[in-house]
């Protein structure tokens, strides 16, 4: 199985999970989609392309603020665009989907005016490859926009669970270039890639946001179930390891509760550039 496929693989067994908490993963995630559509200046006759869509964020957002426009979304999997074209009918706004891959879209030179990734950048098997296609498929004055995670020192909301499932699974270190959440970490290291496929202007500025959730419980449950680095790591545990993760992960996170939730800190990165 090449990194294509055992993405989409991945992606599609975590859709149902990521259609389950829906509601907790915009409200976390929505400062990143507002700042996204902050720095892209949507006009009401956008025409926009969101890549590695899921669940339709931020394009169905875009696509409320450009009703005379297009919005495009595209993903790896299938399973994840089905739950996007369900909240697109649920929120009345119209939206196109397309299954394909970031480093080779079905789209002519100077289609869009504007590109968004939020948080797909870092499992691109080749991101100088996919840059240059976003680049390619934006119009002149166009821009992109995306987004990647930080450090994992500053996302307790991956790392208190990701500590507590290392002390009973053995977690293997990614190469340094390989698909993984922190893989664009480092600051610049998008900003370089835009610069190698000709964009200009590029600005980046770090957004923090926020997981909360009702209860300890809540947090390990949602956790363990939509996020793709601890669901793939809890399939290697035994049902005492787990057992085992799990008592540990609600010690540890005990300590965000703040009046009667849990409120897990994170911090993304944007980055914009201009054709």
């Amino acid at each position: 199985m090449d990194v294509l496929d055992g993405q989409r693989a991945a992606w599609a067994g975590l859709a149902a999970s990521w259609e389950k908490w829906d509601a907790l993963i915009m409200d976390q995630l929505a400062p990143v989609g507002a700042a996204i559509i902050d720095g892209l200046d949507i006009a009401a006759d956008q025409h926009h392309l969101d890549i590695a869509a899921g669940t339709g964020e931020p394009g169905l957002s875009i696509a409320k603020l450009a009703p005379e426009g297009r919005v495009v979304l595209t993903d790896l999997s299938p399973e994840m665009l089905s739950v996007a074209s369900r909240r697109a009918q649920a929120a009345g706004v119209s939206v196109e989907t397309v299954v394909c891959s970031a480093d080779d879209l079905p789209f002519p030179d100077a289609s869009f005016d504007s590109v968004s990734v939020r948080f797909g950048y870092m499992f691109f098997p080749d991101l100088a490859k996919a840059t240059a296609e976003f680049v390619r498929v934006l119009r002149p004055g166009g821009r992109l926009c995306a987004s990647v995670w930080v450090d994992p020192s500053a996302n307790p909301w991956t790392s208190v669970a990701m500590e507590a499932i290392a002390t009973s699974v053995a977690l293997p270190t990614p190469a340094p270039d390989a698909p993984s959440m922190y893989r664009c970490a480092a600051p610049g290291s998008v900003s370089r890639l835009y610069d190698a496929a000709g964009l200009r202007a590029i600005s980046e500025w770090d957004v923090p946001v926020a997981l909360v959730t009702t209860s300890a419980d809540q947090y390990w449950t949602m956790i363990s179930e939509h996020v793709s680095l601890a669901a793939a790591a809890l399939q290697q545990a035994s049902p005492s390891a787990r057992d085992h993760i799990r008592s540990h992960v609600l010690a540890a996170i005990s300590a965000f509760e703040h009046e009667g939730t849990i409120r897990v800190p994170g911090l993304a990165r944007c980055i914009l550039g201009t054709k």
